[in-house]
């Protein structure tokens, strides 16, 4: 934590891992009710969320760095925790019982993310809640980090404060599994050619006999786990490589490596895009088989 203080008040910051003008995360949460003894002060500020928005955009435009875009899953995330904060009337990134990050913003929502961050703070309004987040090393980093390109933004009033919560993530572009699977061959075909042997040709199933290779992929996302029973099947008959991802231009080395030996002829890709325990936010699980 960072934090500064001054004689009864207290101003403090805590960090995890551009169209900006009339932007807004809009009503996803109701205003804490005025009349619930549990939270007597609360009120939720969305004209504090879009100054927040704009402040950020601020200095990343100033540090050369491209516009955050909100998204209305992650605001339902920041705004969600920033009540869990108002309620513990304390800062934190995960109380007892609550989601991780990557899970919160998993179920808020469906656009594909590989990497996120928090920022957390109480402050008394937007301008000083930016300015010593600023002030703050890691809090800084996480808002001037080029890598993300989506934030949600959740503030609720707690007497003459605010508890402000900022999502940052980053959001990946969309494929089909197809397209996903047409990238992955190309990742090959490049492989290939640096190894300096002939293209392989691709097999769209490894035979009428066997499963489709996207099914294969499918089980190893249901299982969460790279070897199943239908992968150890197809290893006595081919050599099998499994791995997930979030970027289909690249394979991992050791792959490429196999991908580039002498003496293959044919190949076969398998994709499945899911959300499991171990990728709450979402990865590709790809399997080749090859022979």
């Amino acid at each position: 934590m960072a934090g500064s203080l001054r004689p009864s008040l207290r101003r403090v910051a805590a960090a995890g891992r551009a169209n900006t003008s009339q932007e807004s995360c809009g009503t996803a949460l109701q205003p804490a009710a005025a009349t619930s003894a549990e939270l007597p002060f609360a009120e939720y500020d969305s004209e504090a969320e879009q100054l927040l928005l704009q402040l950020a955009n601020q200095a990343r435009s100033q540090a050369g760095v491209l516009a955050l875009k909100l998204d209305p899953g992650l605001c339902r995330a920041a705004q969600a925790h920033a009540i869990n904060m108002l309620r513990a009337h304390q800062l934190s990134h995960q109380f007892a019982g609550e989601p991780s990050l990557p899970q919160r913003l998993a179920a808020a929502t469906q656009i594909q993310l590989d990497q996120e961050a928090e920022n957390v703070a109480l402050d008394y309004d937007p301008e000083d809640g930016h300015q010593h987040l600023m002030m703050s090393p890691p809090h800084r980093a996480n808002l001037l980090n080029p890598v993300y390109n989506v934030i949600g933004i959740g503030v609720v009033h707690a007497g003459d404060r605010i508890y402000i919560v900022q999502d940052f993530a980053r959001a990946l572009p969309t494929y089909s599994v197809p397209e996903f699977k047409d990238q992955i061959a190309v990742a090959i075909s490049r492989a290939r050619h640096q190894a300096r042997q002939p293209d392989l040709a691709r097999l769209s199933l490894l035979n009428k006999d066997l499963p489709g290779a996207d099914d294969v992929a499918c089980s190893m996302a249901k299982a969460d786990k790279l070897e199943t029973s239908a992968v150890h099947q197809l290893a006595q008959h081919y050599i099998v490589l499994m791995y997930t991802t979030t970027y289909p231009g690249t394979i991992p080395s050791s792959a490429a490596q196999v991908f580039s030996t002498q003496g293959l002829h044919r190949f076969s890709l398998g994709a499945c895009y899911a959300r499991t325990e171990t990728y709450p936010t979402g990865v590709y699980w790809v399997f080749a088989a090859v022979n």
